[in-house]
């Protein structure tokens, strides 16, 4: 089992990275990805700090991939922050995408995709147009179990069905109670509209992802 989009005290988690993982370990998964908040101002000090810490972690525990998940940002930086991220060690790129519980800037989902993201987190209601482009580009969009971004998730199962795009199911955590279990995280794909296959799906193109990383 797989999670691919949490928060450490590095940004605005509670935990340190190494109690993360643990946590993530001790719950039964085999790989994560540590996903700080990122914008121009903190960018070169997360990212130098995730990837030794991901560099050191023992190589016989659980697998963990550094990551940030850009947020907030001015469209327009997506592109050059994805390229810093990706030349500094980063195997995961998130981008917060256009939640409908905060204000994040119009056109965000669109930038996000269009630089190189790996997949757009809780995109809210997210158009048409953009869930093609993120299959065409081949970005996940996140289905989540963190609290007021899971309003839409039914709504982009909906989409994702339609025009064939690929999802991922995530925790976005940042506290110990955000971590929730690996059947746990499996029903929020169930409640959004999924079925047992689909689910299955979902974590074998995952996997795929994984293996190039």
């Amino acid at each position: 089992m797989y999670n691919l989009h949490c928060h450490s005290l590095l940004s605005d988690g509670e935990l340190l990275p190494s109690e993360i993982a643990r946590r993530f370990e001790a719950k039964g998964y085999k790989v994560i990805a540590i996903t700080d908040h990122v914008d121009m101002a903190n960018i070169k000090r997360v990212v130098s700090e995730i990837v030794e810490f991901c560099r050191v972690w023992p190589k016989n525990r659980i697998k963990i991939f550094p990551g940030i998940e850009l947020t907030h940002i001015p469209p327009e930086q997506f592109k050059p922050l994805v390229k810093y991220a990706r030349a500094n060690g980063i195997k995961v790129i998130v981008g917060h995408g256009e939640t409908v519980v905060e204000p994040v800037v119009k056109g965000t989902n669109k930038k996000a995709i269009e630089s190189g993201i790996d997949i757009l987190a809780h995109p809210g209601l997210i158009s048409a147009d953009d869930v093609k482009l993120a299959k065409r580009r081949g970005v996940f969009l996140e289905l989540t179990s963190r609290h007021g971004h899971c309003q839409t998730n039914e709504y982009l199962v909906r989409q994702a069905k339609k025009f064939g795009a690929k999802l991922i199911i995530n925790t976005d955590s940042h506290s110990p109670q955000d971590i929730i279990t690996p059947p746990e995280l499996r029903q929020i794909g169930l409640d959004a509209g999924l079925n047992t296959k689909e689910i299955d799906e979902i974590y074998k193109e995952e996997a795929k992802f994984l293996k190039k990383l």
